[in-house]
């Protein structure tokens, strides 16, 4: 068999996840790898999500790599084209553009038991590597649903995060499918060019004013100056975040006092006691995930816009026919619903030591140790696995929490001299239960709402339960006696 390329470690994914993992490793004294990247550029979400009105809903100074701080964000919750520059320098300054693979999207990887690695089939080539990265991310992959007709449909058809510039919206029909984060930014962009904007609400969002400003000068040459300064902002902002955990997780009564703020943000946007009532939410704020915005209600006031409380059931021809019957002759139909969280496509790509995928091995729900390893899938870690999810505070915490955990699993690799650490099946039971035990009294299992956050046996196998400092405690580094250690059963020097 020829010999294949092999690296100590490969990476899946381009944006935050992959990004930090590669700078990680080169800060570990780890060169020997590669980011596969199926697109053909850096940037992940970030770079998908290029829709109009696209912006962040974590504040900018908190939304960034602790090691690669920006002083030059221009506004306090910045938009898709500052985020993805910031990530394409961050790729420049910390020389990861050698590492680089584009248009390679991993096809499978396989572990290999006998020699001890895993076996990558990409779309650029095959390789192997002792450790495996998955930041491919949860919403990597949009879905749209299978709407009955919708392929007969004569217009103009795509999902948020696959937007179609070169689709003209001016005086068009657009329904707007789906009332969730990336819809409440895009509907107050489009409603002024849209002849007539149908937007398809299955159920309200709560929704927050958005404090966004532009970041002065003098802020800008402070922080840029006195990086001090810019730590201290950073780390109000999580502190703030962090006291809000304990209303989420602990205490929903307490999200009682919130509800009453978004409740006056609505009313003093929509007058239309009818229209009002259809926008608010029957369930407790947190439940879905809290939205930020001070255009969108407005924008569904407006005379060219119209709010239709059903599902999307049908399309025929140009027609989409709602649950309650309502019909509407549209040009396009835009989908705002959100990505294959519970069922990521990469879990079908990933083959562990029983010949099984992640997908399959996930049947009954996704389940990871410290949200980062798999019991049969030796020396695979994944970047925003289960459970590490947030409702109020920045991913790059989490992020970075892991990558910790990550630079000790390989340090803990050479230590010990093992090819490979299996997750023991009982450290992976007992971590998730206990996770699910936390699970019962938060606000995104007990609010009264269905979400994506929960897998279709209800479980919440996305979000995290507790802080993000308790996170970074809990993968500050590897306990041994929770896995498996792994030798090879192949000389070195037979080769693959």
């Amino acid at each position: 068999m020829a010999e294949r390329e092999h690296k100590r470690v490969a990476v899946i994914g381009s944006g935050f996840g992959g990004l930090g993992s590669g700078v990680r490793l080169r800060r570990e004294g780890v060169t020997d790898f590669v980011i596969l990247e199926r697109a053909d550029a850096v940037g992940g979400t970030w770079r998908d999500n290029d829709y109009p009105g696209c912006a962040c809903d974590v504040p900018s100074h908190l939304y960034s790599f602790s090691f690669a701080p920006n002083a030059g964000w221009p506004r306090t919750f910045s938009g898709q084209p500052h985020i993805r520059d910031y990530l394409e320098r961050v790729t420049d300054a910390f020389g990861l553009r050698p590492h680089l693979r584009f248009d390679s999207e991993v096809q499978q990887a396989r572990w290999n038991p006998e020699a001890a690695h895993w076996e990558l089939r990409t779309a650029s080539g095959e390789l192997t590597a002792d450790v495996l990265i998955s930041a491919a991310g949860p919403l990597s992959d949009p879905k749209i649903p299978d709407i009955p007709g919708l392929a007969d449909f004569p217009g103009r058809v795509f999902h948020s995060s696959r937007w179609d510039h070169d689709f003209d919206l001016d005086g068009k029909r657009v329904a707007m499918v789906g009332t969730g984060a990336s819809a409440i930014q895009i509907v107050p962009s489009i409603q002024p060019r849209a002849g007539r904007l149908t937007v398809v609400q299955r159920t309200p969002p709560w929704v927050m004013p958005r404090m966004d400003r532009g970041v002065n000068a003098v802020e800008k040459w402070l922080h840029g100056t006195i990086p001090a300064t810019h730590q201290a902002r950073r780390g109000l902002l999580w502190l703030i975040r962090e006291f809000q955990v304990g209303a989420f997780v602990k205490r929903p009564q307490l999200m009682k006092a919130t509800e009453q703020i978004a409740k006056s943000h609505l009313r003093r946007a929509i007058k239309d006691p009818a229209l009002r009532a259809e926008l608010t939410p029957d369930y407790t704020i947190g439940c879905k995930r809290i939205l930020l915005s001070n255009d969108y209600y407005p924008a569904l006031a407006q005379p060219n816009t119209e709010v239709v409380t059903s599902a999307l059931t049908e399309v025929r021809g140009s027609t989409i026919v709602t649950a309650d019957g309502t019909e509407r002759e549209v040009d396009a139909i835009v989908f705002g619903t959100g990505f294959h969280v519970q069922d990521m496509p990469i879990g079908d790509r990933v083959v562990g030591a029983d010949g099984r995928t992640l997908a399959e091995h996930w049947k009954d729900g996704m389940a990871a140790l410290r949200g980062i390893t798999v019991d049969g899938f030796p020396n695979l870690l994944l970047v925003i696995g289960p459970n590490t999810g947030l409702g109020n505070s920045s991913m790059i915490l989490m992020i970075e929490s892991t990558l910790n955990y990550i630079a000790d699993y390989l340090r803990t690799l050479d230590r010990t001299g093992a090819a490979a650490l299996d997750a023991r099946p009982q450290a992976v039971r007992s971590w998730n239960e206990a996770l699910q035990r936390r699970m019962g009294r938060t606000v995104w299992n007990s609010g009264g709402c269905t979400s994506w956050y929960l897998d279709a046996a209800g479980r919440n196998t996305t979000a995290w339960p507790g802080t993000t400092a308790e996170f970074r405690r809990a993968t500050r580094q590897v306990r041994l006696a929770e896995y498996d250690v792994l030798r090879t059963s192949v000389p070195e020097e037979a080769g693959v």
